[in-house]
């Protein structure tokens, strides 16, 4: 079982700071940290949202919804991995999506101001804690291009071989396991789901895809 601090060594947030230094550092930061059963909502939409959370056991994911029920999925996050900075550096004072557990989860959060703020003791880190909070939403565009790539294709096959391309891409073989359930992927490229499943064993007929569960192969890369 890895510990806190093995687990904030991985997390972008904390890059470059050394094991010696990082205890330090997440004390100046005055976090806190809490334990949510799988199914919990962690924050809903309109909550107040000035917090950063990591997620330092489990799996978690961000949606919103419509008026009439309709659930868009607009990422799953694991261990290490950080949400909330957009939302909090942007000064969005309301959360404007859902964070839910999907797994028994834990989550450390941290005010966003103790982060981009220098601190009173003049903590030498903050200029690279600002620096790490750059990259990371750089890296949250990166992903949000990708999925609007996804699903500004045409037709739900169309979406789904965009989204299975990109993630054998991303892994670099034919064989891969996706992050969603069959319910999940249809939320997150915004098709019905029905309508994703007949095409899947379309694809799948056509010699294009085999799968089983969240496992797939794409055959001819």
């Amino acid at each position: 079982m890895k510990t806190d601090i093995e687990i904030f060594k991985q997390t972008p947030l904390f890059h470059n700071i050394n094991e010696n230094d990082l205890e330090a550092v997440v004390g100046c930061l005055d976090g806190i940290k809490r334990h949510y059963k799988k199914g919990t909502l962690i924050l809903s939409e309109g909550e107040p949202q000035k917090r950063i959370g990591v997620i330092l056991s489990g799996c978690i994911q961000i949606s919103s919804e419509d008026v009439f029920g309709n659930r868009n999925i607009m990422e799953q996050l694991e261990t290490g991995d950080m949400y909330g900075a957009a939302f909090a550096c942007a000064g969005i004072k309301k959360s404007p999506v859902n964070v839910t557990a999907v797994q028994d989860s834990t989550m450390w959060f941290a005010d966003v101001e103790k982060v981009l703020t220098v601190c009173p003791h003049a903590c030498p880190f903050h200029q690279l804690l600002v620096k790490n909070m750059v990259y990371i939403l750089a890296r949250k565009n990166v992903a949000l291009n990708e999925k609007i790539e996804h699903i500004s294709r045409r037709s739900t096959r169309e979406k789904l071989l965009s989204f299975l391309s990109g993630q054998a891409k991303k892994e670099g073989k034919q064989h891969f396991r996706i992050p969603f359930n069959r319910q999940e992927l249809a939320d997150y490229l915004c098709v019905d789901r029905s309508a994703m499943s007949t095409e899947l064993g379309r694809l799948k007929e056509e010699g294009l895809i085999r799968f089983n569960k969240s496992q797939f192969w794409i055959n001819g890369i």
